[in-house]
């Protein structure tokens, strides 16, 4: 997916980091985490994107994990998820990550985000985006992220990076 988006906008950085933010499917018989740890997890876990940290959001993925954006090419390995995240932290170097909801339902468990900045990076169009979304998260017997489905209005966010965000529109890309 990482390369689909390099190519079809080489002046932004490709959506499937965004997805950085997460939404998890973890059934309670093989992690046994509720709502109020998935909360601090998907907290801990905004905050390491804000940070702009790389390394620090791929730390919450197992060795062998996965992040998926919208159905691409998934990145597998932590080296790989530190990659699309760096390309995201690159394109937008003043983004902000913010944490809606965690919410859990029949066994799994979907984290709600909403990702803000403004396209700077290297070949960027100087256009601010702000859209939300949403990761399925599958969860390790370890804790952390085995697998990682994010989803998020793509056709919007690159709507965004052509014209800006317009706040008198109200929040786009909502993803549910």
């Amino acid at each position: 997916m990482l390369d689909r988006f390099r190519r079809s906008t080489a002046h932004s950085l490709p959506v499937a980091v965004l997805c950085l933010l997460p939404v998890a499917a973890c059934t309670s018989a093989e992690t046994d985490l509720d709502l109020e740890t998935m909360t601090e997890f998907g907290a801990r876990y905004t905050a390491a994107w804000s940070s702009h940290d790389a390394v620090a959001v791929a730390s919450f993925y197992n060795a062998d994990g996965s992040l998926t954006i919208n159905a691409g090419e998934p990145a597998v390995g932590r080296e790989a998820i530190a990659v699309v995240a760096q390309s995201f932290m690159t394109a937008f170097p003043d983004f902000v990550l913010e944490m809606y909801s965690v919410r859990i339902s029949e066994g799994s468990v979907e984290y709600h985000w909403t990702f803000a900045g403004t396209n700077t990076g290297p070949a960027g169009t100087g256009k601010a985006v702000r859209f939300s979304g949403y990761e399925e998260w599958t969860m390790g017997s370890d804790g952390l992220v085995a697998k990682s489905l994010g989803h998020f209005d793509e056709a919007e966010y690159n709507r965004q990076l052509e014209v800006g965000f317009d706040a008198t529109e109200g929040e786009a890309g909502s993803g549910e």
